[in-house]
């Protein structure tokens, strides 16, 4: 059982996508794992959100961009008295093998799939509140209807094409998520403010919290300063209200 809760808040629209993706890899992970028709149509439901955001990005670009900033940082670590070369050598291996698989694959990643027919059909009646029902969608019926493993193998080939995707998100975050030390902050009355130094930009803020305690982190923020606000959920219909309690947590703030 988790002792504490983290809260996390992207300070620029790149990580906010990275973040928004990564979960819906594992939720898709998830559901891909279950049997019933049921998980399948999430699964489904869950790559088309994934396609959708490929669509509205240069993810690719956007991906290259980061893994290259990320090797130049490591060769520049690897010149430090004290770093572990070996284990150093392997993350650049790793984060030069996806740029690599990143550079050679044509065109917009996941766009094949999309412009099949069963998702086109799927992606239009998506929109509507119940709106792949058998009848709207026969074809996808069928698919639902078909053994798990000839599902499995349909799946597997659909997103194929997002691993490297997938796997250049993960090395990211996790750079950034273990990029600084946290400190041992204190709220008062429920809230902490502080300055950002626009010179060395942060990309995430981390808070965390002990799980007991009966509040959530509120954080906004943008190139000027940081909010944070511990709020007390409502029993009512209420909205929920700021802590009055000095509220002791962990901050850290990411920037690799």
């Amino acid at each position: 059982m988790n002792t504490q809760t983290t809260y996390e808040f992207p300070l620029n629209e790149r990580i906010r996508v990275f973040m928004r993706l990564e979960q819906l890899f594992l939720q898709l992970s998830h559901f891909s794992a279950g049997s019933t028709i049921y998980d399948k149509r999430a699964a489904i439901s869950v790559l088309l959100d994934i396609l959708m955001i490929f669509r509205r990005n240069d993810l690719k670009s956007e991906l290259l961009k980061e893994l290259d900033r990320h090797i130049k940082v490591l060769n520049q670590i690897g010149n430090s008295q004290g770093v572990d070369t070996d284990k150093l050598q392997q993350l650049l291996t790793q984060l030069n093998q996806v740029s690599k698989n990143l550079y050679s694959s044509n065109g917009k990643i996941g766009v094949n799939v999309m412009e099949s027919d069963l998702f086109q059909s799927i992606s239009q009646r998506n929109a509507i509140p119940g709106g792949s029902c058998s009848f709207d969608l026969p074809a996808f019926h069928y698919w639902l209807e078909q053994e798990d493993a000839e599902q499995q193998k349909d799946l597997e080939r659909w997103t194929k094409p997002l691993i490297d995707i997938r796997t250049a998100i993960e090395l990211i975050l996790n750079f950034v998520r273990h990029s600084m030390t946290p400190t041992d902050e204190i709220a008062e009355a429920g809230f902490f403010q502080m300055a950002l130094d626009s010179s060395h930009p942060l990309q995430l803020l981390r808070v965390s919290i002990d799980a007991e305690l009966p509040c959530f982190a509120e954080i906004s923020g943008g190139k000027h300063r940081f909010t944070i606000r511990f709020m007390k959920p409502s029993n009512d219909e209420n909205r929920p209200t700021q802590s009055q309690d000095d509220i002791p947590f962990s901050l850290t703030r990411c920037m690799f």
